[in-house]
């Protein structure tokens, strides 16, 4: 494990005698056999099905087995199936053996520090104490790899699959979106448009991996700025001690790749004991926890950070905006990742307003959803200077305020966001803004769409809300373009019922006779024509709320459904695989029906396409497909009438007793055209849906319009 000190120390040094780097096997899943293999994880279930000389499990559960990585590699040459597993894929697998997140990190700095040293590199970074036997093995492999795969590549490689497999308890910082902190940075330090701001020092008190620290080494070296004699360049804080030894590395790397400039990383807690706390930056960013409640309110409450105010216990992001403040030079810039609440929490009201009058808050730009973790949140940046000069204070008439959240279709492209258009809309707005505090003539008609400047005066209220959509106006030709298209959706919608309309008004119903026989959906359980799962209490513990990353599972729970919202979290693929195979979780799979069991919320529909994770109250029912169709199965349970006769009213949460469902008793291929029927029915409810929520958006689009006196008369 690493020691958990603060201050500069020295890279370790981890031997073992007589080890050499020879051959580890390990266990691997079928997600790391995909990668191995170069293909998707459905193909390798496939060729498990299909061969029977496919390599016997050696751990794991039914649900998530695991398989010795050397039979793999042989099984998959004999194969054919890849000519060479890679140096770095076969290094995985033993890092992921090592279970340990932080003995994992451990291993993976030292192997860093050990490729450094073969470059030369003259490197600090936190103290380690011993390894295990089984790491210090895996390093020597790293170090023999590299020899072949290249020591940075290596490296970046490992690096990047041990975020990925913590990316739960790791926050990181994209890489385009710290390139954008970093060129923000440099366009308001430098003031006027063709300036080049000249940095000495920069520092990122919370700096995780390093990643901000990395594009801001990487602008440096592009503009040939080196450090300065009496501070390293880049200076960077972390109170864990596995990212900051990874992050010393990984800025290690980068000085071998001609940045220039040096850096230094120390282990501790910026807030309540700062390693750093005589160092005055030129450019201090940070992307700094969010929501930490436990951030040291009542141990620093008389700390001379504070000249804008005590910051809430419940508002920890405005103490990293103070404290970040404190650490610049006079003249210095500041750019920090925020949630937007910040902006508007009434609990930090007093702090905004003192950032305002004294101009140290220059501008707030708000990012589309899914710039960064959490993926569901459209989080902001913030840009502070200090003051030119000690005791000064800096202008604040205006605050440059940008709403890059919400720009129509240009920011989002079709598989996430798009980061140049995203970028350069940012720069092009925060290059045409004067950030010397002089009024240039002219420059509000400069700046582009959904981009303003607001006199600090008008923000001054109740609520100093500094939510740039606010006070950015949505420009005229935008909201055109947006009714135009809306007509065009709902143009479509219109003859998708219509045609929809057409089929089912040709379904005869006139058929008289005998009451249809029925049978209960506990019968179908019990004859097994059907299995009836129902879901379970979800692990809060592992559950995320962000946008859903590949690989994983969404989860649904009563609540979501009565909110009219999606599925409102994740868990990541093994702990599905993991929670099915234990049956701690209830997962339904495409194919499968799925029922709510509460009145209020009540639905049925067949689940298709990926798996879905159901929590209390939801319930999945698998048919047999040789004895029921799913789609005529969730046609009868999903009729009003069968739902009320299942009511159980004995609380107030009026709960449907799932069991006790009617379903016609029909053979397979009876019950075909009524599937059919059914889909078209479902079909049709779906688009009278969109065509009401179109219409909604229309009216509301048109009715704005209007009154902000946006009408256009043709002249005849």
């Amino acid at each position: 494990m690493m020691a958990s000190r603060a201050g500069p120390v020295r890279t370790s040094t981890i031997r073992s005698e007589n080890h050499m780097a020879e051959p580890i096997d390990a266990p691997v899943t079928l997600a790391g056999i995909a990668r191995i293999a170069g293909v998707g994880r459905a193909a390798v279930s496939n060729w498990r099905r299909r061969h029977d000389s496919f390599p016997t499990p050696v751990g794991g559960t039914d649900a998530s087995p695991l398989f010795s990585l050397d039979d793999v590699e042989r099984w998959l040459h004999a194969q054919g199936k890849i000519e060479r597993v890679g140096m770095r894929e076969r290094l995985w697998p033993r890092y992921e053996a090592l279970g340990d997140r932080a003995v994992m990190g451990a291993a993976l700095a030292e192997a860093g520090g050990r490729l450094l040293a073969a470059e030369g590199v003259d490197w600090a970074m936190p103290g380690l104490s011993s390894l295990p036997e089984a790491a210090v093995r895996v390093v020597d492999a790293t170090v023999e790899a590299a020899h072949h795969e290249g020591n940075r590549e290596t490296f970046d490689f490992l690096l990047a699959r041990w975020l990925d497999a913590h990316v739960r308890q790791i926050s990181t910082t994209p890489v385009p979106l710290a390139r954008l902190m970093v060129d923000i940075a440099a366009a308001v330090g430098a003031g006027e448009p063709g300036e080049e701001a000249a940095w000495t020092t920069v520092l990122d008190p919370a700096c995780g991996v390093g990643g901000l620290l990395l594009a801001a080494s990487e602008h440096m070296g592009e503009r040939g700025v080196e450090a300065g004699s009496l501070a390293p360049a880049l200076l960077g804080t972390d109170l864990d001690p596995t990212l900051a030894v990874l992050a010393a590395a990984r800025l290690g790397f980068a000085r071998v790749g001609g940045s220039g400039a040096s850096a230094e990383i120390r282990t501790g807690d910026s807030l309540r004991a700062d390693p750093n706390g005589a160092v005055r930056a030129d450019v201090v960013l940070c992307n700094p926890p969010f929501n930490a409640r436990d951030w040291g309110h009542e141990e620093l409450a008389t700390d001379p950070r504070w000249i804008y105010g005590l910051p809430p216990r419940t508002e920890p992001e405005l103490a990293w905006v103070e404290h970040a403040l404190a650490r610049l030079a006079p003249g210095g810039v500041a750019v920090l990742l925020l949630p937007p609440a910040v902006a508007s929490r009434r609990a930090g009201r007093r702090i905004r307003g003192a950032l305002l009058r004294t101009g140290a808050l220059r501008g707030v730009v708000a990012l589309p959803a899914g710039a960064a973790q959490p993926h569901s949140v459209s989080l902001q940046l913030w840009i502070l200077r200090a003051p030119a000069s000690e005791g000064g204070t800096a202008p604040g008439e205006r605050l440059f305020l940008l709403d890059a959240a919400t720009s129509h279709g240009a920011v989002r492209g079709a598989q996430g966001i798009d980061w140049p258009r995203l970028s350069g809309q940012v720069l092009d707005a925060v290059q045409a803004h004067s950030w010397s505090g002089e009024r240039r003539p002219g420059a509000e008609e400069r700046l582009p769409e959904r981009c303003v400047t607001v006199p600090v005066m008008d923000l001054l209220d109740e609520q100093t809300d500094l939510t740039p959509a606010r006070y950015v106006p949505e420009a005229a030709t935008e909201a055109q373009d947006k009714l135009h298209e809306s007509w065009g959706h709902l143009d479509g919608l219109l003859d998708e019922v219509r045609g929809r309309s057409r089929t089912l008004a040709a379904i005869d119903l006139s058929a008289g006779g005998d009451a249809a026989s029925t049978v209960t959906v506990s019968d179908l359980d019990r004859a097994r024509a059907l299995r009836l799962r129902q879901g379970q209490t979800l692990p809060g513990e592992l559950l995320h709320g962000d946008a859903l990353p590949h690989g994983a599972v969404p989860v649904l729970s009563v609540p979501d459904l009565v909110l009219g919202e999606g599925p409102g979290g994740w868990l990541a693929g093994a702990e599905v695989e993991s929670g099915a195979g234990t049956g701690t979780l209830t997962v339904a799979e495409p194919g499968d029906v799925v029922v709510v069991g509460v009145e209020r919320a009540y639905r049925v529909w067949v689940q298709a396409d990926t798996p879905l994770v159901l929590g209390p109250q939801l319930y999945a029912l698998r048919p047999d497909p040789d004895m029921l169709d799913p789609w005529f199965l969730a046609g009868c349970l999903r009729a009003p009438a069968n739902a009320r006769q299942a009511g159980s009213h004995t609380s107030s949460s009026a709960r449907i007793d799932v069991r006790k469902l009617q379903v016609l008793q029909l053979s397979l291929d009876e019950q075909r055209p009524y599937a059919e029927a059914f889909k078209e029915l479902l079909a049709l409810e779906e688009s009278l849906r969109s065509v009401v929520a179109v219409g909604e958006d229309l009216l509301r689009g048109l009715g704005d319009g209007l009154a902000a006196g946006r009408l256009h008369r043709s002249r005849r």
